[in-house]
């Protein structure tokens, strides 16, 4: 008998709202802005509509992702309880935390930029590991193989965290020649597993709930 795991991958939603000056954050704890909140129920209406409610949450310890995971299980009328783990918490920017992003390019560049958004190269005074990232999915993935085998889990991180997720394909490179590692505030992405090994199969990245 097959066993289906999913992984529901998501970004949390906007921390900048309309007119607001939009900086680079990365463990800057912000809340959600109201778009953000919609976000949200935007999420959970679209996992309940199609059938992906979830069995287990997590999320990172940060307020944004935590409100975004409270939303969506208001609008699947939900009530699981929710782990936080710091390993979904967002890199810290150095020098460019807090920063609106002229002066985020000013300091490193078009080309720079250009490589963390189609490549996930991590750039220059950014104080995040690539290697710990990718070695923090692929242990989640295998603990959720060993303790939710079966079911359905949602983890709502950040861009930065989120856009490392597709090694667990095992293949990144050619993942990321399809599509762009970068998934949109309120995103989607679904993996699935049904051979309990340690690759999964990505069935949908970056979808935009509506």
């Amino acid at each position: 008998m097959t066993t289906t795991t999913r992984l529901l991958l998501a970004r949390h939603g906007n921390t900048f709202g309309a007119g607001d000056t939009v900086k680079r954050i990365g463990v800057t704890d912000l809340p959600l802005v109201e778009s953000g909140l919609e976000q949200g129920r935007k999420l959970g209406n679209y996992l309940r509509k199609h059938n992906l409610i979830p069995d287990v949450i997590f999320t990172s310890t940060l307020q944004r992702a935590i409100q975004t995971a409270k939303q969506a299980q208001i609008a699947m009328q939900t009530c699981l309880t929710v782990e936080m783990l710091s390993m979904f918490n967002e890199i810290d920017y150095g020098p460019d935390e807090n920063q609106p992003e002229d002066k985020v390019v000013a300091r490193l560049g078009p080309q720079a930029l250009r490589a963390w958004e189609i490549e996930a190269k991590i750039p220059n005074g950014w104080k995040a590991n690539a290697e710990k990232i990718i070695k923090n999915w692929q242990d989640f993935s295998r603990s959720a193989l060993e303790y939710n085998a079966g079911k359905t889990i949602l983890v709502i991180t950040s861009g930065g965290i989120l856009r490392f997720a597709p090694h667990l394909t095992g293949n990144f490179n050619a993942f990321i020649a399809q599509h762009p590692p970068k998934v949109s505030t309120g995103g989607l992405c679904i993996f699935e597993n049904t051979s309990l090994t340690t690759l999964w199969n990505c069935l949908q990245w970056n979808i935009k709930p509506t």
